[in-house]
């Protein structure tokens, strides 16, 4: 293969996304560069008053099969494909009448854009199912040791200003960069038509495919990951859900918290209730509810005074001014809402530090699968969206639990499904009281909650108490009643089952269990 530059002669353009093509065709033309351009684009070419080869005049074939075969073609390929340093392809192309084709300008039928649309059939989606644009483009792709490709339309800037500085040629290391980037998209679009129709094929038995294919585009280098040391990324549609306003660029670790902080709050239906929630370090340390959005931050905040500090708030309201102006009394890396209202923002613009974030609740999908990674793959399950109605618990004690005693137990069950387990929560009706979590048994996050609670000051007389997963010994629940609870939910299952409930009853409390678990590892 030769390196250096080649020179581009003659230029292919068959695009779909049509935006800055005719700039910069007339850029090409300008330089001399030939043009040959099949359907769509050679009409828009001409009508912009350029000189433009069809396709079908070069192949000597007319398009057919209602435009499915035009660019499928030796005269195409050959021209493509041909290795300029090597006398045998001379001779081919000599022989047949092949002409060099130095820059390939190709994009594709928008086949993502059309299956993201409700209602598409399966012979819509087909119809989108580009076969002579990603040949075009892997054949150059291949070839750039002698051609150039260009697939994204934000490139036609700089491929021209190198073309016109550098006498119509283009540098090796340029076309290797656009190989690069041609690959990829042909990859991206084969793995978008793959899921789709392996999704068409999918029944509720066969939920997880047989083979998994992951395109993401990069959306954004982070400074570090979650420690100076290590390098980081973020690739995907985040911020298609979620904007920033104001604020540094998102380190890592704040885009773990976001994503733990918004699966929180959708789990509280804001046309049901105001919500807020304080996170640090992937976990609540506060969740409150409240008549307005200030009243649930209040109650959220209540449960652990010292650690909001450099943590996240998310309100599932409006981010008012009488909640800004709160929130402005103690340090918040990040506050998230649906949005700020003008005064608010206004307010908490003064500070440069501090992230402002809004996320769009609707747009959120929340049922796509969760990921872990292992070494060599990753783990793949479904979300954890269930949350159980208290009222239809069942009660395994000889003393039902009170309507108010439900309510909390209701909002309990809500709140610890979020934290890492073992996981509890002590609660009232509207706002934690005290959270344990990570513990390697289950009576640890018991004491874990009830020390911090006495530490801050909080009684936790007459609170309810949620637990992720069963006691497996009555150690947890007497812990957990002794220091104030009167009624608890946990799915049940373990073996002892009998000598927790027999616990409760010798208590006096009244306890649920729902048959589910809700395990944050």
């Amino acid at each position: 293969m030769t390196t250096g530059s080649t020179r581009v002669e003659r230029a292919l353009l068959s695009v779909s996304d049509k935006s800055g093509l005719v700039a910069f065709a007339k850029g090409l033309a300008k330089l001399g560069v030939e043009l040959v351009a099949s359907g769509g684009t050679a009409t828009t070419l001409r009508e912009a008053g350029l000189t433009v080869v069809d396709v079908a005049d070069l192949t000597g074939s007319p398009e057919m099969l209602g435009g499915r075969v035009k660019t499928l073609h030796p005269k195409v390929h050959g021209g493509i494909l041909n290795r300029r340093d090597l006398e045998a392809d001379r001779n081919d192309v000599r022989e047949h009448g092949i002409r060099n084709l130095d820059l390939v300008v190709v994009n594709l039928y928008p086949f993502e854009a059309t299956v993201s649309q409700s209602g598409v059939t399966r012979a819509q989606a087909i119809e989108k199912i580009d076969i002579g644009g990603p040949s075009m483009i892997r054949s150059a792709a291949k070839n750039h040791a002698f051609v150039a490709v260009a697939v994204d339309p934000s490139d036609y800037a700089a491929i021209l200003a190198e073309l016109e500085a550098n006498a119509c040629m283009l540098h090796e290391a340029t076309r290797r960069r656009l190989a690069v980037k041609a690959f990829e998209r042909t990859a991206a679009y084969d793995a978008a038509i793959h899921a789709h129709l392996a999704k068409l094929e999918q029944t509720e038995a066969d939920l997880f495919p047989p083979r998994l294919s992951i395109e993401f585009a990069k959306a954004a280098t982070l400074r570090y990951g979650e420690n100076p040391h290590q390098r980081a990324a973020l690739y995907g549609r985040f911020y298609d859900y979620v904007k920033q306003l104001h604020g540094k660029e998102l380190s890592f670790n704040n885009l773990v918290d976001i994503q733990a902080a918004l699966e929180l709050i959708l789990d509280f239906d804001p046309t049901e209730t105001v919500a807020a929630a304080i996170l640090k370090h992937n976990t609540p340390c506060g969740v409150g509810c409240g008549a307005s959005a200030l009243a649930a931050y209040r109650n959220a905040f209540a449960t652990d005074p010292d650690s909001p500090f450099g943590g996240i708030i998310i309100v599932n309201r409006p981010f008012d001014l009488a909640l800004a102006q709160e929130v402005d009394q103690i340090f918040t890396e990040v506050l998230i809402a649906p949005s700020f209202t003008d005064d608010a923002l206004a307010f908490l613009l003064k500070k440069k530090q501090r992230r402002l974030m809004t996320f769009d609740a609707a747009a959120i999908p929340r049922s796509e699968f969760n990921w872990k990674r292992v070494y060599g793959g990753v783990l793949l399950q479904e979300p954890d969206l269930m949350t159980e109605d208290m009222t239809q618990g069942r009660v395994v004690t000889a003393r039902k639990p009170t309507e108010s005693e439900l309510r909390a137990l209701q909002f309990g069950w809500r709140v610890v499904k979020h934290v890492k387990s073992n996981a509890i929560v002590f609660a009232q009706e509207n706002r934690t009281l005290a959270i344990g979590g990570g513990a390697t048994s289950r009576v640890d996050p018991v004491h874990a909650a009830r020390d911090k609670a006495g530490r801050v000051g909080i009684s936790l007389q007459g609170s309810v108490l949620a637990s992720d997963a069963f006691f497996p010994f009555p150690d947890g629940l007497e812990t957990a009643i002794a220091a104030g609870a009167t009624a608890v939910v946990q799915p049940g299952g373990s073996t002892r089952d009998d000598e927790v409930i027999a616990a409760a009853d010798r208590l006096g409390i009244a306890m649920l269990f729902t048959g589910n678990r809700h395990f944050k590892h």
